[in-house]
Order: C-alpha cells, then sequence, then structure tokens
C-alpha cells in the first residue's frame, strides 16, 4: 500500500560449490543462495544434530528432572498458550510418564484470565498445593516476579525458554536458554519445544547413568516425539538453520509413514492434507491454525490433550472442536483486519503527499487480543512497517493488550527496550523475538506510546531505509518445468524461515484459464522460452487479472500436485506482476 515490492533476485558467491553433481542447475541455485555450499549440509539425519555441549543450565536442569522422576517427587509443566508452548508441553508430559515419571501434570495460562508467562497469579492458584518441581516451556525467562513467588511457595524452578532475555533474570533453580548471556550451544534459533527436546534428552541420559532404566523399565526412544518438535518449530516461525531443519525433517519422516501423534494426524486430515506427504508447510498453515486457535479464543489445555491423547476418537473429538474454534477465529480476523485496513487508510490520506510515519500503531476498543498478533502480521505485509495492533486486557480494563511485527531490518524488540529506557514505566511489560513482541500498556498512554514508537524506529534506524523487495530465484529455462525438478525441490526441504522456500519469475502465454473453487484461478501457460504446457493455480485470484488471450509475468512456486494417485508439475502463482 504504501510501497510496492519491488523484485529482486537472489545473489550468491559460487566460488564454492561441492553440492552432489547430479542436482539440477536450478536447485544448486537455490542452495547457493540460501549458503548451502556443500553435500555435508544436505545431511539431515538425527546424527547430525549438535551435542548439547555448551547448553548452558542443561545439566542442572536434568538433575533436578531425574531427581523428581527417581524420588516420585511432583512435577508441573508450565507452558506458553501458543502452538510452541502447547507441542513444548505435551512433549515434556509425554517423554517424562515414558522415562518412568509417575506425578506429571501441566497447567498452561489462559491468556484472558492470568496473560503471558508464569505470572504470580497463576502461581497463587498451585498454593494449595505447590509441586515439587515446576518446570517452565516457551516462556519463564521474562517471569521475575512469578518464579520468586513459586520459589517462596517451597518448588525448586527449571526455567526452560527461548525467547531473548531481558536485563534481570528470574531466580530459577536452572535455566536452559539457548539466547542466555554467555550460552555457547550454538543454535541460537531453536523454538521452545527444541530448547525441551534438548532438556529431555539430557534427563534420559542422567537417569541413564544412574541404572534407571531395564528390563522392567525401558529406555524410551524419545524420536518417537519428533513430530511434536517438527510442529512446533515450524509453528513458532524460527529460523530453519541446519539443527532445526534436521528437527523438522525428522518430525515430518515420521509423519509421513503414519508415525505421529493421533491428534496431529486428526488435525492434518481436518486440514485437507495427506500426511503421506506432509511438508512444513502443512504443518505451518493446515496444523499450527488450528491449535492455536485455542490460545487465542479460550484455552490451550484443549489443544494440549489433542496432542497427548493416545486415543484416535478421542483425538478427532478434540480436533474437530479446535477446527470450529479456528473458523471463529478466521471470522473475527477478518473483520478486524478489515477495520485496521481502514484505519491505515485514514493515517496514509492525513499524511498526503509527505512520508508516512515509520511504524503504524493501531487500536479499537471492540478488537479481540487473541487475535492482533494475527491482524498485525496482515498489515505489516500491505504497508511495509513494523506494526502494533493493541485490544483490551478485557472488557471494561484500563489496559491494553499490543502484539507486534515487524520488517527485515529492524529488531522489534530493541525498540521496545529503548522506548522502555527512554520513557520509564510507559509499558507494564513486553518481551519478544527480532520479527515479534508483545506488551502491556494503560489505555491513557496510548498517545504516547504512539510518539514514542515512531521516534524508536527512527533512532534505531538511524536513516536505514527499510527496503521493500521480493526476492525471487530467477527464471526457470521452460523444458525444465517439468515434475523431476518440482519433486527434487519438494525432496530439499524443510523450506521455511530463513530458508524460503524456492520463488521463481518468468514470463508465459496463456493458453487457458478458468476460475475454480469459486475464487481460484487455474490456468495452463507456457513459457516464452518454450517447453511444454504446464497448469497453473492462483489462489483467490480473479479472472480479470490475466488477460486471457496474452502473456503474464508471474512469481511462483513449483510444486507437485497430486490427485487420484497421479502426480504433476504445478505453478503455484504467488504474484501477477503488471
Amino acid at each position: 500500500m504504501m510501497e510496492r515490492a519491488r523484485v529482486q533476485r537472489r545473489s550468491f558467491a559460487s566460488n564454492v560449490d561441492e553440492l552432489p553433481p547430479e542436482l539440477h542447475a536450478v536447485s544448486r541455485r537455490v542452495l547457493l543462495a540460501r549458503g548451502v555450499h556443500d553435500a555435508s549440509a544436505l545431511a539431515l539425519n538425527l546424527q547430525e544434530l549438535h551435542p548439547p555441549d555448551g547448553f548452558s543450565g542443561i545439566e542442572t536442569a536434568a538433575q533436578l528432572l531425574a531427581d523428581a522422576i527417581t524420588e516420585d517427587q511432583s512435577v508441573l509443566i508450565v507452558g506458553d498458550f501458543d502452538a510452541d508452548g502447547a507441542t513444548g508441553t505435551a512433549l515434556a508430559g509425554l517423554s517424562l510418564e515414558a522415562m518412568g515419571c509417575k506425578r506429571v501434570g501441566f497447567r498452561v495460562p489462559n491468556r484472558f484470565e492470568f496473560g503471558y508467562g508464569l505470572t504470580v497469579p497463576l502461581v497463587e492458584t498451585l498454593a494449595a498445593a505447590p509441586p515439587d518441581l515446576l518446570v517452565t516451556v516457551d516462556s519463564g525467562i521474562a517471569c521475575i516476579a512469578g518464579v520468586r513467588r513459586a520459589r517462596d511457595l517451597g518448588a525448586r524452578v527449571v526455567v526452560t525458554d527461548h525467547h531473548l532475555p531481558g536485563d534481570e533474570l528470574p531466580a530459577a533453580h536452572a535455566i536452559v536458554n539457548p539466547n542466555a548471556k554467555g550460552d555457547k550451544f550454538p543454535s541460537k534459533a531453536l523454538a521452545g519445544v527444541g530448547v525441551m527436546f534438548y532438556v529431555l534428552g539430557a534427563v534420559r541420559r542422567v537417569l541413564r547413568e544412574r541404572g534407571w532404566f531395564g528390563r522392567s523399565r525401558p529406555e524410551p526412544n524419545l524420536a518417537r516425539f519428533l513430530d511434536l518438535v517438527a510442529l512446533g518449530t515450524v509453528a513458532d516461525l524460527v529460523p530453519l538453520d541446519r539443527n532445526n531443519r534436521i528437527l523438522v525433517r525428522q518430525g515430518l519422516e515420521r509423519i509421513r509413514r503414519g508415525l505421529c501423534r493421533p491428534g496431529l494426524m486428526a488435525l492434518l486430515r481436518l486440514g485437507g492434507r495427506d500426511y503421506r506427504y506432509c511438508s512444513a508447510a502443512d504443518l505451518g498453515f493446515a496444523v499450527a491454525p488450528r491449535l492455536n486457535a485455542a490460545g487465542r479464543l479460550e484455552d490451550m489445555s484443549a489443544g494440549i490433550r489433542c496432542l497427548m491423547c493416545d486415543d484416535a476418537d478421542e483425538a478427532m473429538g478434540l480436533a474437530t472442536e479446535l477446527d470450529t474454534l479456528n473458523r471463529q477465529r478466521q471470522g473475527l480476523q477478518e473483520q478486524m483486519q478489515l477495520e485496521a485496513m481502514r484505519q491505515v487508510e485514514s493515517l496514509i490520506a492525513a499524511f498526503g503527499a509527505e512520508e508516512p510515519p515509520s511504524a503504524v500503531c493501531l487500536y479499537d476498543a471492540s478488537w479481540h487480543q487473541g487475535i492482533v498478533g494475527l491482524v498485525a502480521a496482515r498489515v505489516k505485509d500491505a504497508v511495509h512497517r513494523p506494526v502494533i495492533a493493541f485490544a483490551p486486557e478485557a472488557e471494561g480494563s484500563s489496559l491494553l493488550k499490543g502484539s507486534a511485527r515487524s520488517v527485515r531490518g529492524l529488531h522489534i524488540r530493541d525498540v521496545l527496550a529503548w522506548i522502555d529506557a527512554h520513557r520509564p514505566g510507559l509499558m507494564q511489560a513486553f518481551g519478544g523475538h527480532a520479527m515479534a513482541a508483545g506488551l502491556t500498556l494503560h489505555q491513557d498512554g496510548l498517545s504516547v506510546f504512539r510518539d514514542t514508537l515512531t521516534e524508536a524506529v527512527s533512532a534505531i534506524l538511524n536513516g536505514t531505509v527499510l527496503s521493500n523487495e521480493t526476492l525471487t530465484d530467477g527464471e526457470v529455462p521452460g523444458p525444465d518445468l517439468g515434475l523431476p525438478l518440482a519433486a527434487e525441490l519438494e525432496n530439499l526441504g524443510p523450506w521455511g524461515q530463513r530458508f524460503p522456500e524456492p520463488v521463481f519469475d518468468g514470463s508465459f502465454e496463456v493458453i487457458d484459464r478458468r476460475v475454480v473453487g469459486g475464487s481460484h484461478l487455474k490456468m495452463v501457460l507456457r513459457s516464452l522460452d518454450g517447453g511444454e504446457p504446464v497448469d497453473a493455480i492462483a489462489f483467490n485470484c480473479s479472472p480479470d487479472s490475466v488477460d486471457g488471450r496474452g502473456s503474464v509475468r508471474l512469481l511462483y512456486r513449483l510444486g507437485v500436485n497430486r490427485w487420484r494417485g497421479s502426480e504433476s508439475c504445478q505453478l503455484v502463482v504467488e504474484q501477477i506482476v503488471r
């Protein structure tokens, strides 16, 4: 809306190329552009995972959990209310039970009642019967008061998290966070569920060394829960460095063999995805939204129970509840996005010929706090500005919950830290990542916050222009547009954050076009440089976008279309370039 994205082709240094010689030239170009230069980087088996060496706090955490198991102590897992927290909580509960923990339970904060993380009000609900050991998943690094209160009640506390720490750390008995100061674990991109996977591996090792496992208590294979690790990693949009790609690939391979949790299988089916060909995109676009809907609108407990239950019928029932919530979420989100874009259009109109502000701050008293993050993300994509959307914490409350989404080149948590340093007390709480963050604010401070946000973004950018570019992997020769290349690219996945699925650009002759499914444009195209006709699909696209008797320039992905047992190449249109 503010600036149309410019199409820019990815560049790469080709002086180092030790990739397998049998790779297609296009695949080779794609990998080099993502920093993959040799065949060893394509090995994504579990043996290639980074060992836990250098992971600060993991040994202490493992000893505490092993003590709890062997001494029959009570363990409470406190997770976050998103898909990363839900999968991490389910992973912890299932794995600890498999290792012989008889008294393990979970608690997930209802965002509308307790807010994010291990808050004091949440801990107070445990006062009558505090656990011997409390373990956080995907949260806790900023929960100073909550950890202190849990310790006052007599619980030992282990914090496992991946969010960026603040200046003060909680007084936990152990903190496991790859982003903690001084931590030497090489993969800083682990999601919360990935951190928990490493912790559980360390617990199993400690128990093995203590002789805990034997004929009557076999040592569990934790790899059987990698489907949960893959789902949480993809859903949390963490960068897919090689370590995360291994975790996701191994989880996907288990899903494709049908070796996954019944609840995950049910969510895939409700999303219309075939588990035999499950991809990271299927997890991100079909499963994660249905799982997240519980935490956005009600309580993530239903999502965790769906992932943990062993009965297929029960899992389908819980997954159906999640699917219903997701449909409600979609309706709310659509309405809120329309209202948000009206605000943005008014903002742009007010600035006229002047450059609009460097950041966008939106609020509506009727908005739902569980949906504002999704709205911020969509508006951010439309205006290529960092966006923070606010909603009331609760009906009648003077507090606002904000969700921030940023663009490449601007670390949004650093922006919030700048605001906190220059306007102390303006925010009640904040935290997050480079691209996404959350905060709490008094309503009467919104105007000051809006002005300070613009000031903070300008100060941090310091004259740097945020370039709105759409990166592509160049053109594919017409004769190469076919199933072999599409299948090869598919097999080189998983694709995701910081390891994006290839997007190509090219010009095509339009042979045929028609609308399918009510709003999707189905086409038959031929590359202008030759080759056979190829099918293409543009979702939610008007037929008027393409001249039925001319040519068209597209940004597209190469996909494998599977229908009634047959496979074919299909271009999945990302953008029609005018």
